[in-house]
C-alpha cells in the first residue's frame, strides 16, 4: 500500500504535535517530519521529498507564502496546503499564486 508522505510545518509545538495525530490515525497516511520555520520547512520539504507539506502561512524566518514558492521551486513533486487562520479572499489569492494547491483554516 502507498503511504502519502507529509510533511508538518507550523510555529507552535502543539500545533504539529496535535496535526501529526491526527494525521498518523488515518490510514495511508504517513508523517515524515516536521518544521517550526518556514526556512526548516523549505530544508526538510527538499531532503524528506515528501507527497504534500502542511505549511503555516504565518511562519517565522521565511513565511509561508516565500517558503511555498521555494518549495515548489526546489522540489515541484511535493504539494504544499496551506494552513491559516486568514480568510481573505486575498490571501486566499496569494497562496494560490504562491503555488500552493490549497488552503485549510484554523478554526476553534
Amino acid at each position: 500500500m502507498n503511504h502519502t508522505r507529509i510533511l508538518i510545518a507550523d510555529d507552535h509545538e502543539v500545533v504539529r504535535k496535535g496535526l501529526r495525530s491526527l494525521l498518523e490515525s488515518e490510514p495511508g497516511l504517513e508523517v515524515v517530519g516536521e518544521a517550526s520555520n518556514g526556512r526548516e520547512a523549505v530544508d526538510r520539504a527538499v531532503s524528506a521529498k515528501p507527497d504534500v507539506v502542511v505549511l503555516d502561512i504565518g511562519m517565522p524566518e521565511l513565511n509561508g507564502l516565500e517558503a511555498t514558492r521555494r518549495i515548489v521551486k526546489a522540489a515541484p513533486r511535493t504539494e504544499v496546503l496551506i494552513l491559516t487562520v486568514y480568510e481573505s479572499e486575498e490571501v486566499i489569492r496569494e497562496v494560490l499564486r504562491a503555488g500552493a494547491r490549497g488552503y485549510v483554516l484554523k478554526s476553534d
